[in-house]
């Protein structure tokens, strides 16, 4: 069992930035592969960013990329996601997700098993 919590959520304007921090306990940390995803009001969650279990390969949606990093840190549990450069496209609630690490870093909700209850990020124009 690994429980997940996300904070550094909040209200920023366009163009700003927040480092979101996933924190993790339970299991050995450096077993899972972890990603974040979001969902704005209406729409789908979507992937949005993963790393391996040793932090050696990462993966970025394409509506991201270049603007998001993604980090981790096994020896402090956490996994963060430095957004800069922010719109108002990237409002939603944030999540991250931790599944068994394979070599592969899956895109698809069904690919996590674990789950935090979500941090708000609020972007305005």
């Amino acid at each position: 069992q690994v429980q997940l919590v996300e904070s550094g959520g909040g209200l920023v304007q366009a163009g700003g930035s927040l480092r979101l921090s996933c924190a993790a306990s339970g299991r050995t940390f450096s077993a899972y592969n972890v990603a974040w995803f979001r969902q704005a009001p209406g729409q789908e969650r979507e992937y949005v960013a993963g790393i391996t279990w040793s932090g050696s390969g990462t993966n970025y949606a394409d509506s991201v990329k270049g603007r998001f990093t993604i980090s981790r840190d096994n020896a402090k549990n956490t996994v963060d996601l430095q957004m800069n450069s922010l719109k108002p496209d990237d409002t939603a609630i944030y999540y991250c997700a931790a599944a068994i690490r394979t070599t592969s870093i899956s895109t698809r909700l069904s690919g996590y098993r674990y789950w935090g209850q979500g941090t708000q990020v609020t972007v305005s124009s």
